[in-house]
């Protein structure tokens, strides 16, 4: 598995930096990743890269990789402890607090990074053998907004729409650039081909002019911060102009009286001046959509983490729901998935100290520290945290480290010794994406939908394991996994899958206490027969069975038969074998009629919940000025030059290596500086130091810091230095959204100073 000289054999695998996962190629010189490219047989991405995955040595070769399990001195320092004492122990600590407060009183952050997904599978064992209840991860840091509109107009928050852009004549993105931040496969080439289309349309909706901005034939450049106005008054000219779908909204919505009362009280002019933006450009955008054939509609951080953000996803779903580009080609529908990403949510569900809404089954991040700094009975007092770096990554991170700080028991499983794992009592080093087997479930897509099982590229680390055997010893370790069914399963494994399944079945159907523990159960059985040490693939038979039970004529359709349990040993068949992923299902369009979860099966445009807040918006007057903090600040802009925190070795970037603070030519002038030049960045919560670039696409009083800086990282003589500004020190938990918590980094109030000197 592992190469010992450089050679020209090419491995394939996939990129790990953002949801997408591109397919991709790898040349190895012993450990060392040192040539990237695209893999041209991925049936999504199809050879298509972009320029990050091509430093992928640098996540995979970091200096501060751990190599021991850690366990933390009284002085707050640390040592290295053999795994056996390590499981012990962690095991031990966590059935204390189970014991003595119960297993609700345990809580679960992450579960798995942008390509990290097959060991929150298992992690889900872990916690669930310790009768843990609540969870959160990083999609409660800005989708689950999303998420609760689409449960509330398809009856499930899972009900999670896929744009069709390849197939759209106007394709709109909603503070979304994804040049940058791509979000469907093949971004930039997509792009590129619906601009160079006279037929086509690109509209943007971004208070930067980013590169996806620079591509559109429309760019609604709205001040930060008022993208309710902006996309209340494109509603408004598509009723005003009879350009809604009457005919579509007949047959296919209910619940509309809510929605003509509040069109009613939208003045399209004064909302285009509250938005900053020209009311004859607003004209147009809202004509161009509402006379297309087709339109596909794309939201991101940019909306979901800004003042109004749940009200914001409401208002671009109804875009294109009232314009009928709902369960058609080149509009928006209803994807399948390989296993369960968002969660399911139809009841109204709370954290248990400050009642937050629990959303896909998730707290919101930042209400984390609010269920851990209190004397409240039903408090946190322990946390399991895995693939995830919340001391960082939380707004407010001051107050997260003190929250990890005050629990009684705190265990992280990382590649690295991150912000929060210093903040652990025990840190359990797992194995690189590289160096185990690996998916994710990002299957979004619509009407093709792919998977990708990734074989590993090289051993893993000594000192590391994956996270699979992790879990499966610590589930050992609290007596959980009973033998004898180890022992019942085994033998049926053994005699074929098909007597597997059968004794499988019955077994859980008779003992559902195993339900706990099934991924853990699935890797000490079928796992001991897969070939080529694929054990840790285990669990994903039983997601290819749930897949082709779930949607049996879209399986058939990407070319797989069979019935009942051999459609899915089909699936999970094509994982072991198909290198490259593979396209698992390929839906029609009437599909999507079929998955929406409302009692009659129409979707429901009216969501009472949020008709107040936007009626509100009508009297509201957005600040343009504050003078303790004259500046909006996004806290987390997605650049060429950063990456998730997946890459703590600055040396990747090979530019903006500080990751500099971009404002606009004329307040830079007012303060008297030049690029280069630094400055004191100062918020409500804190202050930090930055290099500053200049650059007009950004309007005055609007200044922007990229995302996944601000780590500390070893020299080589083990010195730490940060580098960067770490956004969410600037940041503050209680500016977020009413109903989901997403906090407002895209909308940070702050002062900014220069303070001379060139960099």
């Amino acid at each position: 598995m592992t190469a010992t000289n450089p050679g020209t054999e090419f491995h394939t695998t996939a990129c790990i930096l953002c949801s997408i996962n591109c397919g991709i190629q790898v040349q190895l010189d012993g450990r060392h990743l040192t040539r990237i490219r695209g893999d041209k047989n991925h049936p999504a991405s199809k050879g298509y890269t972009c320029e990050k995955p091509a430093r992928l040595d640098h996540y995979q070769n970091s200096r501060d990789r751990l190599q021991s399990p850690m366990r933390r001195r009284p002085d707050g320092s640390y040592e290295e402890i053999d795994w056996d004492t390590a499981i012990r122990e962690v095991a031990e600590r966590l059935a204390e607090v189970r014991d003595t407060h119960g297993g609700e009183k345990i809580f679960f952050y992450g579960g798995g990074g942008q390509g990290n997904h097959l060991g929150g599978i298992y992690a889900s064992a872990t916690v669930k053998a310790l009768g843990s209840r609540y969870r959160s991860n990083a999609l409660a840091q800005e989708k689950t907004g999303e998420f609760w509109v689409d449960g509330q107009l398809y009856g499930n928050t899972s009900c999670h729409t896929a744009p069709d852009f390849e197939h759209a004549q106007v394709s709109v993105f909603v503070g979304k650039n994804p040049w940058q931040s791509h979000g469907f496969p093949r971004a930039r080439i997509v792009l590129k081909e619906i601009a160079r289309d006279p037929a086509r349309k690109l509209i943007v909706i971004d208070p930067r002019r980013t590169e996806t901005a620079d591509l559109a034939d429309i760019h609604l450049q709205v001040r930060p911060g008022t993208d309710a106005f902006c996309l209340s008054a494109i509603l408004k000219v598509l009723e005003e102009e009879s350009l809604m779908d009457r005919e579509f909204m007949r047959a296919h919505t209910t619940h509309t009286e809510g929605l003509e009362a509040a069109l009613a009280l939208i003045d399209v002019a004064d909302y285009c001046a509250r938005a900053g933006v020209e009311e004859a450009k607003l004209r147009e955008a809202a004509r161009t959509i509402g006379r297309a054939e087709s339109v596909s509609v794309l939201e991101d951080l940019g909306v979901q983490q800004a003042p109004h953000s749940t009200l914001n996803s409401y208002l671009e779903k109804l875009i294109y729901l009232v314009t009928g580009n709902f369960g058609k080609p080149g509009g928006m529908n209803l994807h399948t998935a390989m296993g369960k990403l968002i969660g399911s949510t139809k009841e109204d569900h709370r954290s248990p100290v400050k009642g937050h809404k629990i959303i896909s089954g998730l707290i919101p991040c930042n209400a984390v520290p609010d269920e851990i700094l209190t004397d409240h009975a039903d408090r946190f007092r322990a946390m399991v945290v895995e693939s995830a770096n919340p001391a960082h990554s939380i707004a407010d991170s001051q107050r997260m480290r003190q929250a990890l700080e005050a629990l009684d028991f705190v265990v992280v499983v990382d590649v690295a010794m991150t912000e929060t794992a210093r903040c652990a009592d025990y840190v359990l080093p797992a194995a690189s994406q590289y160096e185990k087997w690996e998916c994710t479930f990002f299957t979004l897509e619509f009407p093709h939908n792919v998977f990708h099982v990734r074989k590993p590229l090289l051993e893993p680390l000594p000192g590391t394991l994956p996270e699979a055997e992790i879990h499966s010893r610590l589930v050992r370790a609290l007596g959980a996994l009973p033998e004898d069914a180890v022992t019942q399963l085994r033998g049926a494994a053994d005699r074929g899958r098909t007597e597997f399944a059968i004794a499988f079945a019955q077994l859980v159907s008779n003992r559902p206490e195993l339900q706990a523990v099934l991924p853990v159960l699935l890797y000490e059985t079928l796992g001991k027969t897969l070939e080529d040490g694929a054990q840790a693939t285990a669990a994903l038979w039983g997601a290819a069975q749930m897949c082709a039970n779930a949607y049996p004529e879209a399986v058939r359709r990407a070319g797989f038969s069979g019935e009942g349990p051999a459609l899915g040993d089909a699936l999970f068949d094509a994982m072991l074998e198909r290198r490259s992923g593979f396209v698992f299902s390929v839906d029609d369009y009437a599909a999507t009629w079929t998955r929406l979860e409302t009692e009659d099966g129409s979707i429901r445009l009216t969501v009472p919940d949020l008709m107040e807040e936007w009626a509100g918006i009508a009297d509201e007057q957005p600040a343009l000025r504050d003078d303790a903090f004259p500046f909006v600040l996004a806290a987390g802009e997605r650049r060429t030059s950063s990456a998730n925190t997946i890459y703590r070795d600055p040396a990747w970037r090979r530019k903006d290596a500080l990751g500099a603070l971009r404002m606009n030519p004329e307040d830079a002038a007012r303060l008297g500086i030049a690029s280069g030049g630094r400055v004191r960045v100062t918020t409500k919560r804190a202050s930090a130091e930055a290099v500053v670039e200049v650059t007009d696409t950004l309007q005055p009083g609007h200044a922007s810091l990229p995302n996944g800086l601000g780590l500390d990282y070893p020299d080589a003589d083990g010195v730490r230095t940060v580098h960067g500004v770490a956004p969410n020190e600037l940041t503050a938990s209680e500016d977020c959204d009413w109903i989901a918590g997403t906090p407002w980094h895209k909308h940070v109030r702050a002062r900014i100073e220069a303070l001379g000197g060139a960099s």
